[in-house]
């Protein structure tokens, strides 16, 4: 991510259109699923031109497509380097016009392009900076953070930089643990703040509400 340290929005100004959004995936695509639930209940606007996934065996590729979006698979062992992947899904994303890219459970590191700085969104489950970096995600956090005995759990959105869980951070929800979970109960209670979270940042940036500086995000009112 650049150094410099002067203020700087994201976009210059609130859309008046949907905001076109560029959607990452690996797994199952809960998160996308999530997006199109807001979008049909009204309260998220946004077009999905194009789903990149990482892996061509993931569950939300047959999903994403029978829900009627485009979906490319761009598999990143395929590419002699992270840059040149890198390349590869935002040569994409710039030609289907997005906007936004959002990382939902997309699991290889990505090189982000100066063009793209602030413009990439990720979401982890838990309060950065604990139990984040590389070889946390999925249940492994949830499994980290009973195992350390932490009172409270939920999870961060933050505009993603070249480093695992890294970026300005957006906003975060919490969410009690209990002294009986097991990482699946945890995870379940973490994904409903992500269903709430998630969308929410997506509002404030197509609102141009996020100014970044340095390593902070500020919510304009």
């Amino acid at each position: 991510m650049s150094s410099d340290s002067s203020p700087h929005r994201p976009l210059p100004a609130p859309l008046d259109r949907p905001l076109r959004l560029g959607v990452l995936i690996s797994g199952g695509g809960t998160t996308l699923f999530n997006f199109l639930a807001q979008r049909e209940a009204g309260r998220l606007d946004v077009e999905i031109p194009i789903v990149i996934a990482s892996r061509s065996g993931c569950g939300g590729v047959p999903r994403a497509r029978a829900a009627g979006l485009s979906v490319e698979v761009i598999r990143p062992k395929e590419y002699e380097s992270t840059r040149a992947f890198s390349e590869a899904v935002f040569n994409r994303m710039d030609a289907a016009r997005v906007d936004l890219v959002t990382t939902a459970g997309f699991l290889s590191l990505l090189e982000i392009p100066d063009a793209w700085r602030h413009r990439v969104m990720n979401i982890h489950p838990a309060l950065i900076p604990s139990f984040c970096g590389k070889g946390f995600y999925g249940h492994h956090v949830h499994e980290a953070v009973i195992a350390r005995g932490a009172k409270v759990s939920g999870c961060t959105v933050h505009f993603a930089d070249n480093e695992y869980d890294a970026g300005p951070i957006i906003l975060q929800r919490c969410v009690p643990v209990l002294d009986d979970d097991s990482p699946e109960s945890l995870a379940a209670r973490v994904f409903v703040a992500e269903c709430e979270a998630y969308p929410e940042a997506i509002r404030l940036f197509a609102a141009g509400r996020l100014e970044v500086e340095g390593r902070r995000t500020r919510i304009l009112p």
